[in-house]
Protein backbone atom coordinates (compact mmCIF):
# COMPACT_ATOMS: atom_id res chain seq x y z
CA UNK A 1 0.00 0.00 0.00
CA UNK A 2 2.84 2.50 0.96
CA UNK A 3 5.03 1.91 -2.10
CA UNK A 4 7.41 5.08 -3.15
CA UNK A 5 5.95 6.84 0.22
CA UNK A 6 8.24 8.31 2.77
CA UNK A 7 7.21 6.08 5.97
CA UNK A 8 8.99 8.42 8.44
CA UNK A 9 6.44 10.96 7.33
CA UNK A 10 3.59 9.19 7.15
CA UNK A 11 4.01 7.38 10.84
CA UNK A 12 4.53 11.50 12.05
CA UNK A 13 1.58 12.46 10.33
CA UNK A 14 -0.99 9.74 11.72
CA UNK A 15 0.68 9.79 14.91
CA UNK A 16 -0.16 13.73 15.01
CA UNK A 17 -4.01 12.97 14.29
CA UNK A 18 -4.04 10.44 16.88
CA UNK A 19 -2.56 12.67 19.58
CA UNK A 20 -5.04 15.62 18.34
CA UNK A 21 -8.09 13.02 18.82
CA UNK A 22 -6.93 12.17 22.39
CA UNK A 23 -4.83 9.08 21.85
CA UNK A 24 -1.48 9.84 23.84
CA UNK A 25 1.31 8.69 20.68
CA UNK A 26 4.66 9.63 21.82
CA UNK A 27 8.30 9.18 19.85
CA UNK A 28 8.94 5.90 20.80
CA UNK A 29 5.92 4.39 19.35
CA UNK A 30 6.47 6.44 16.37
CA UNK A 31 9.47 4.76 16.22
CA UNK A 32 8.09 1.55 17.00
CA UNK A 33 5.64 2.34 13.80
CA UNK A 34 8.26 2.66 11.40
CA UNK A 35 10.29 0.02 12.14
CA UNK A 36 6.89 -2.61 11.63
CA UNK A 37 6.68 -0.76 8.70
CA UNK A 38 10.08 -1.47 7.59
CA UNK A 39 9.65 -5.11 8.75
CA UNK A 40 6.73 -6.05 7.67
CA UNK A 41 5.40 -3.64 4.59
CA UNK A 42 1.70 -3.62 4.52
CA UNK A 43 0.10 -5.50 1.53
CA UNK A 44 -3.64 -4.31 2.34
CA UNK A 45 -5.32 -2.34 4.45
CA UNK A 46 -5.95 -4.71 7.20
CA UNK A 47 -2.37 -5.07 7.20
CA UNK A 48 -1.60 -1.80 7.67
CA UNK A 49 -4.57 -1.38 10.64
CA UNK A 50 -2.66 -3.90 13.00
CA UNK A 51 0.13 -2.73 12.31
CA UNK A 52 -0.44 0.41 13.40
CA UNK A 53 -3.10 -0.47 16.09
CA UNK A 54 -0.20 -2.36 17.91
CA UNK A 55 2.57 0.10 17.48
CA UNK A 56 0.55 2.79 18.44
CA UNK A 57 -2.50 2.14 20.75
CA UNK A 58 -1.53 1.04 24.45
CA UNK A 59 -4.82 1.35 26.34
CA UNK A 60 -7.96 -0.11 25.69
CA UNK A 61 -9.76 3.15 26.21
CA UNK A 62 -8.05 4.29 22.86
CA UNK A 63 -8.99 2.18 20.63
CA UNK A 64 -12.50 3.83 19.63
CA UNK A 65 -10.44 6.59 18.57
CA UNK A 66 -8.00 4.99 16.95
CA UNK A 67 -10.71 3.17 14.90
CA UNK A 68 -12.11 6.78 13.69
CA UNK A 69 -8.95 8.60 12.91
CA UNK A 70 -8.19 5.34 10.61
CA UNK A 71 -11.63 4.98 8.71
CA UNK A 72 -11.43 9.15 8.26
CA UNK A 73 -7.73 8.55 7.33
CA UNK A 74 -8.57 5.55 4.47
CA UNK A 75 -12.14 5.33 4.03
CA UNK A 76 -14.87 7.57 3.06
CA UNK A 77 -16.07 8.19 6.66
CA UNK A 78 -17.03 11.77 7.71
CA UNK A 79 -14.68 13.91 9.53
CA UNK A 80 -13.38 13.80 13.46
CA UNK A 81 -15.43 16.03 15.96
CA UNK A 82 -13.02 18.45 17.46
CA UNK A 83 -11.54 17.51 20.33
CA UNK A 84 -11.26 18.77 23.87
CA UNK A 85 -8.20 20.51 23.72
CA UNK A 86 -7.57 21.78 19.96
CA UNK A 87 -4.23 22.40 19.33
CA UNK A 88 -2.57 25.50 18.11
CA UNK A 89 -3.56 27.03 14.80
CA UNK A 90 0.23 27.21 13.58
CA UNK A 91 0.91 23.86 15.36
CA UNK A 92 3.08 20.97 13.21
CA UNK A 93 -0.46 18.54 13.42
CA UNK A 94 -1.91 21.18 11.19
CA UNK A 95 0.76 21.32 8.67
CA UNK A 96 0.25 19.74 5.43
CA UNK A 97 2.38 18.84 2.51
CA UNK A 98 0.68 19.46 -0.77
CA UNK A 99 0.99 16.05 -3.00
CA UNK A 100 2.49 16.24 -6.13
CA UNK A 101 0.26 15.76 -8.70
CA UNK A 102 1.82 12.95 -10.85
CA UNK A 103 1.08 10.30 -7.94
CA UNK A 104 -1.69 8.52 -6.96
CA UNK A 105 -1.01 6.83 -3.87
CA UNK A 106 -3.53 9.70 -1.56
CA UNK A 107 -6.14 7.75 -0.31
CA UNK A 108 -9.95 8.71 0.35
CA UNK A 109 -9.37 10.35 3.38
CA UNK A 110 -6.46 12.84 1.92
CA UNK A 111 -5.36 14.17 5.29
CA UNK A 112 -1.52 12.66 5.81
CA UNK A 113 1.80 14.26 3.95
CA UNK A 114 2.71 11.47 1.70
CA UNK A 115 6.64 13.18 1.33
CA UNK A 116 8.89 14.97 3.43
CA UNK A 117 8.17 17.89 4.72
CA UNK A 118 10.51 20.23 2.28
CA UNK A 119 12.75 22.85 3.02
CA UNK A 120 10.74 25.77 2.90
CA UNK A 121 6.65 26.09 2.42
CA UNK A 122 5.26 29.43 1.12
CA UNK A 123 2.12 28.75 2.56
CA UNK A 124 3.79 28.62 6.32
CA UNK A 125 3.76 32.10 6.79
CA UNK A 126 2.35 34.35 9.19
CA UNK A 127 0.12 37.24 8.88
CA UNK A 128 2.41 39.77 8.45
CA UNK A 129 4.43 38.24 5.71
CA UNK A 130 7.23 36.89 7.10
CA UNK A 131 8.26 33.57 8.36
CA UNK A 132 8.75 33.21 12.41
CA UNK A 133 11.97 32.69 13.10
CA UNK A 134 13.46 31.40 16.59
CA UNK A 135 14.66 34.37 18.44
CA UNK A 136 18.75 34.33 18.92
CA UNK A 137 19.36 35.67 22.34
CA UNK A 138 23.05 36.12 23.93
CA UNK A 139 24.02 33.72 26.06
CA UNK A 140 22.29 33.57 29.56
CA UNK A 141 25.59 32.67 31.58
CA UNK A 142 27.04 35.68 29.64
CA UNK A 143 24.41 38.11 30.96
CA UNK A 144 24.66 37.65 34.51
CA UNK A 145 28.12 36.80 34.51
CA UNK A 146 29.44 40.22 36.56
CA UNK A 147 26.36 40.70 38.27
CA UNK A 148 25.96 41.07 41.95
CA UNK A 149 24.48 38.41 43.93
CA UNK A 150 22.09 40.80 45.28
CA UNK A 151 20.35 41.56 41.70
CA UNK A 152 19.46 37.92 40.46
CA UNK A 153 16.32 36.42 41.07
CA UNK A 154 15.81 32.71 42.11
CA UNK A 155 15.66 31.31 38.60
CA UNK A 156 18.91 32.87 37.90
CA UNK A 157 20.70 31.45 41.00
CA UNK A 158 19.53 28.45 39.72
CA UNK A 159 21.49 28.46 36.62
CA UNK A 160 24.50 29.47 38.07
CA UNK A 161 23.81 26.11 39.79
CA UNK A 162 23.79 24.15 36.65
CA UNK A 163 26.71 25.97 35.71
CA UNK A 164 28.83 25.01 39.04
CA UNK A 165 27.70 21.56 37.96
CA UNK A 166 28.98 21.19 35.14
CA UNK A 167 32.75 23.18 36.52
CA UNK A 168 32.95 20.75 38.48
CA UNK A 169 31.90 17.70 36.52
CA UNK A 170 35.31 16.18 35.89
CA UNK A 171 36.86 16.59 39.65
CA UNK A 172 40.43 15.01 40.00
CA UNK A 173 41.53 11.74 41.63
CA UNK A 174 44.41 10.68 43.76
CA UNK A 175 45.99 7.63 44.22
CA UNK A 176 44.67 5.51 47.42
CA UNK A 177 46.66 2.91 49.53
CA UNK A 178 44.48 0.07 48.09
CA UNK A 179 44.82 -2.02 44.94
CA UNK A 180 41.97 -3.62 42.82
CA UNK A 181 42.16 -6.34 40.09
CA UNK A 182 42.74 -5.07 36.92
CA UNK A 183 44.07 -6.22 33.35
CA UNK A 184 46.17 -2.76 33.06
CA UNK A 185 47.85 -3.20 35.98
CA UNK A 186 51.65 -3.53 36.46
CA UNK A 187 52.25 -5.00 40.00
CA UNK A 188 51.60 -8.79 40.89
CA UNK A 189 48.27 -9.69 43.28
CA UNK A 190 50.36 -12.38 45.40
CA UNK A 191 47.04 -13.57 46.64
CA UNK A 192 44.91 -14.28 43.62
CA UNK A 193 47.63 -15.50 42.04
CA UNK A 194 48.47 -18.36 44.78
CA UNK A 195 44.95 -19.03 45.09
CA UNK A 196 44.56 -19.92 41.41
CA UNK A 197 47.80 -21.54 41.15
CA UNK A 198 46.14 -24.27 43.55
CA UNK A 199 44.38 -25.38 40.69
CA UNK A 200 47.63 -26.48 38.25
CA UNK A 201 49.72 -27.84 40.74
CA UNK A 202 51.02 -24.88 42.66
CA UNK A 203 52.44 -23.85 39.65
CA UNK A 204 51.43 -20.22 38.96
CA UNK A 205 50.08 -20.31 34.93
CA UNK A 206 48.29 -17.49 35.49
CA UNK A 207 49.38 -14.47 36.96
CA UNK A 208 47.02 -12.08 38.05
CA UNK A 209 48.01 -8.39 38.08
CA UNK A 210 46.13 -5.14 40.11
CA UNK A 211 46.54 -1.77 39.36
CA UNK A 212 45.91 1.73 42.56
CA UNK A 213 42.67 2.72 42.96
CA UNK A 214 42.02 6.29 41.91
CA UNK A 215 39.77 8.41 44.53
CA UNK A 216 37.93 11.73 44.07
CA UNK A 217 40.53 14.06 46.45
CA UNK A 218 38.13 14.87 49.05
CA UNK A 219 36.33 18.05 49.83
CA UNK A 220 35.51 19.73 52.82
CA UNK A 221 33.18 23.23 52.25
CA UNK A 222 32.58 25.65 55.41
CA UNK A 223 30.09 28.51 54.00
CA UNK A 224 29.13 31.78 55.86
CA UNK A 225 25.05 32.21 55.86
CA UNK A 226 25.63 35.21 58.90
CA UNK A 227 24.05 38.75 57.76
CA UNK A 228 26.69 39.74 56.51
CA UNK A 229 26.81 37.44 53.56
CA UNK A 230 22.53 37.46 52.90
CA UNK A 231 23.00 38.44 49.34
CA UNK A 232 25.52 35.42 48.63
CA UNK A 233 23.90 32.94 50.91
CA UNK A 234 22.11 31.66 48.22
CA UNK A 235 24.26 31.36 45.88
CA UNK A 236 26.61 29.43 48.06
CA UNK A 237 24.52 27.05 48.96
CA UNK A 238 24.19 26.20 45.67
CA UNK A 239 28.25 25.73 45.39
CA UNK A 240 28.14 23.63 48.00
CA UNK A 241 25.47 21.55 46.21
CA UNK A 242 27.60 21.21 43.28
CA UNK A 243 30.36 19.74 45.41
CA UNK A 244 28.09 17.45 47.63
CA UNK A 245 26.50 15.67 44.29
CA UNK A 246 30.15 15.70 41.94
CA UNK A 247 32.64 15.68 44.05
CA UNK A 248 31.00 14.22 47.16
CA UNK A 249 31.92 16.51 49.47
CA UNK A 250 31.35 17.40 53.10
CA UNK A 251 29.07 20.48 53.25
CA UNK A 252 28.66 22.63 56.35
CA UNK A 253 26.92 26.15 56.91
CA UNK A 254 27.86 28.20 59.57
CA UNK A 255 26.87 31.40 61.44
CA UNK A 256 26.90 31.13 65.33
CA UNK A 257 26.89 27.23 65.10
CA UNK A 258 27.99 24.52 62.63
CA UNK A 259 25.07 22.97 60.20
CA UNK A 260 26.33 20.02 58.71
CA UNK A 261 23.61 20.52 54.85
CA UNK A 262 25.71 17.45 53.21
CA UNK A 263 22.32 15.62 52.79
CA UNK A 264 20.20 18.24 52.38
CA UNK A 265 22.22 19.52 49.29
CA UNK A 266 22.22 16.02 47.65
CA UNK A 267 18.62 16.33 46.95
CA UNK A 268 18.11 15.81 42.95
CA UNK A 269 15.70 18.84 42.74
CA UNK A 270 17.70 21.87 43.19
CA UNK A 271 14.77 24.21 44.55
CA UNK A 272 14.40 21.42 46.73
CA UNK A 273 17.52 21.13 48.15
CA UNK A 274 18.43 24.90 48.90
CA UNK A 275 14.76 24.63 50.69
CA UNK A 276 15.75 21.48 52.77
CA UNK A 277 19.09 23.32 53.70
CA UNK A 278 17.46 27.17 54.23
CA UNK A 279 15.10 25.14 56.88
CA UNK A 280 18.00 23.41 58.65
CA UNK A 281 19.66 26.42 58.94
CA UNK A 282 18.73 27.33 62.27
CA UNK A 283 20.81 30.65 62.93
CA UNK A 284 20.83 31.91 59.22
CA UNK A 285 21.38 35.69 59.48
CA UNK A 286 22.75 36.25 62.46
CA UNK A 287 26.26 36.82 63.86
CA UNK A 288 29.36 35.09 62.59
CA UNK A 289 31.98 33.31 65.48
CA UNK A 290 34.49 31.41 62.84
CA UNK A 291 36.80 30.36 65.14
CA UNK A 292 34.50 28.33 67.32
CA UNK A 293 32.74 26.67 64.29
CA UNK A 294 35.90 25.61 63.55
CA UNK A 295 36.90 24.46 66.82
CA UNK A 296 33.21 22.28 66.80
CA UNK A 297 34.30 20.77 63.07
CA UNK A 298 37.59 19.36 64.24
CA UNK A 299 36.45 18.18 67.71
CA UNK A 300 33.40 16.55 66.18
CA UNK A 301 33.46 13.03 64.27
CA UNK A 302 34.08 15.08 60.84
CA UNK A 303 37.08 16.15 61.52
CA UNK A 304 38.35 13.28 60.43
CA UNK A 305 36.66 14.42 57.07
CA UNK A 306 39.17 17.03 56.69
CA UNK A 307 42.58 14.92 56.93
CA UNK A 308 44.11 15.18 53.34
CA UNK A 309 40.83 17.28 52.57
CA UNK A 310 40.86 20.42 50.18
CA UNK A 311 38.98 22.75 52.54
CA UNK A 312 37.16 25.38 51.15
CA UNK A 313 35.87 28.53 53.64
CA UNK A 314 33.57 31.07 51.65
CA UNK A 315 33.13 33.97 54.15
CA UNK A 316 34.11 37.79 54.07
CA UNK A 317 35.85 37.55 57.47
CA UNK A 318 34.16 39.32 59.84
CA UNK A 319 34.07 37.32 63.17
CA UNK A 320 32.72 38.37 66.45
CA UNK A 321 35.76 35.92 68.01
CA UNK A 322 39.28 37.32 68.49
CA UNK A 323 41.58 37.30 65.88
CA UNK A 324 44.20 35.31 67.57
CA UNK A 325 41.69 32.28 68.53
CA UNK A 326 40.69 32.51 65.10
CA UNK A 327 44.19 32.13 63.98
CA UNK A 328 44.85 29.08 65.99
CA UNK A 329 42.09 27.18 64.73
CA UNK A 330 43.45 27.77 61.65
CA UNK A 331 47.07 26.70 62.25
CA UNK A 332 44.78 23.45 63.30
CA UNK A 333 43.45 23.04 60.36
CA UNK A 334 46.24 23.88 58.24
CA UNK A 335 48.11 20.82 59.44
CA UNK A 336 45.02 18.44 58.75
CA UNK A 337 44.27 19.73 55.23
CA UNK A 338 45.62 19.57 52.13
CA UNK A 339 45.00 22.32 50.81
CA UNK A 340 43.00 25.65 52.50
CA UNK A 341 41.22 27.71 50.08
CA UNK A 342 39.26 31.22 51.22
CA UNK A 343 36.37 32.39 48.89
CA UNK A 344 35.71 36.01 49.75
CA UNK A 345 33.03 38.04 47.65
CA UNK A 346 34.70 41.50 48.49
CA UNK A 347 38.00 40.44 47.30
CA UNK A 348 37.29 41.33 43.21
CA UNK A 349 36.39 44.74 44.30
CA UNK A 350 39.33 47.25 42.90
CA UNK A 351 42.13 47.89 45.22
CA UNK A 352 40.79 45.12 47.53
CA UNK A 353 42.92 44.59 51.45
CA UNK A 354 42.43 42.24 53.69
CA UNK A 355 42.57 44.57 56.77
CA UNK A 356 39.73 42.87 58.61
CA UNK A 357 40.76 41.23 61.77
CA UNK A 358 39.59 37.85 61.02
CA UNK A 359 40.21 37.77 57.56
CA UNK A 360 43.82 38.97 58.19
CA UNK A 361 44.27 36.45 60.96
CA UNK A 362 43.14 33.88 58.61
CA UNK A 363 44.76 34.55 55.71
CA UNK A 364 48.44 33.20 56.44
CA UNK A 365 47.02 30.31 56.80
CA UNK A 366 45.32 29.72 53.64
CA UNK A 367 46.99 28.49 50.15
CA UNK A 368 44.89 30.96 48.07
CA UNK A 369 42.28 33.88 48.49
CA UNK A 370 39.86 34.08 45.81
CA UNK A 371 37.39 36.32 44.86
CA UNK A 372 33.43 35.04 44.58
CA UNK A 373 31.06 37.96 44.23
CA UNK A 374 29.64 37.07 41.08
CA UNK A 375 28.66 34.94 38.94
CA UNK A 376 31.93 34.69 36.94
CA UNK A 377 34.01 34.49 40.31
CA UNK A 378 32.32 31.31 41.12
CA UNK A 379 32.71 29.84 38.01
CA UNK A 380 35.92 30.32 37.83
CA UNK A 381 36.79 30.05 41.27
CA UNK A 382 35.14 26.13 41.05
CA UNK A 383 37.65 25.66 38.04
CA UNK A 384 40.55 27.09 39.98
CA UNK A 385 39.49 24.55 43.24
CA UNK A 386 40.26 21.63 40.48
CA UNK A 387 44.46 22.41 39.64
CA UNK A 388 44.27 22.86 44.22
CA UNK A 389 44.57 18.58 43.93
CA UNK A 390 47.61 18.60 42.07
CA UNK A 391 49.94 16.16 43.65
CA UNK A 392 53.24 17.29 42.12
CA UNK A 393 54.18 18.04 45.98
CA UNK A 394 54.93 22.05 44.78
CA UNK A 395 52.95 23.91 47.69
CA UNK A 396 51.19 27.02 46.56
CA UNK A 397 52.59 30.79 47.75
CA UNK A 398 51.34 31.72 51.28
CA UNK A 399 49.38 34.57 51.06
CA UNK A 400 50.46 37.22 53.59
CA UNK A 401 48.10 39.82 55.45
CA UNK A 402 47.93 43.30 55.11
CA UNK A 403 50.73 45.76 58.00
CA UNK A 404 47.23 47.34 58.98
CA UNK A 405 44.34 45.50 60.76
CA UNK A 406 40.90 46.39 61.65
CA UNK A 407 39.45 45.32 64.29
Amino acid sequence: MLRGIDRAAFAVALAGRLRHAGVPTGLTDVEDFVRALAASPPVSRSVLYWTARVSLVRRHSDLAPFDRVFAAVFADAPPLPPPRSAAPRHSRDDVHVPVPADTDDRGPGGGLPWATLPPAVAEARESDGGLRLPERRPSALAVLADRPFEELDSEQVTLLGDALRAAVADWPTRRARRHAVGVAGRRVALRPTIARARRTGWEPVEVVRERPVRRPRRVVLLCDVSESMRAQATAYLHLMRAFAVVADAEVFAFATTLTRLTVPLRHTSPAAAVALASGAVTDRFGGTRIATNLRALLASHHGDAVRGAVVVIGSDGWDSDPPGELAAMMARLRRRAYRIVWLNPRAGAPGFVPRVAGMAAALPHCDRLLPAGTFRDLVDAARQLQSVTCTDGLKWPTLTPAPRIIA
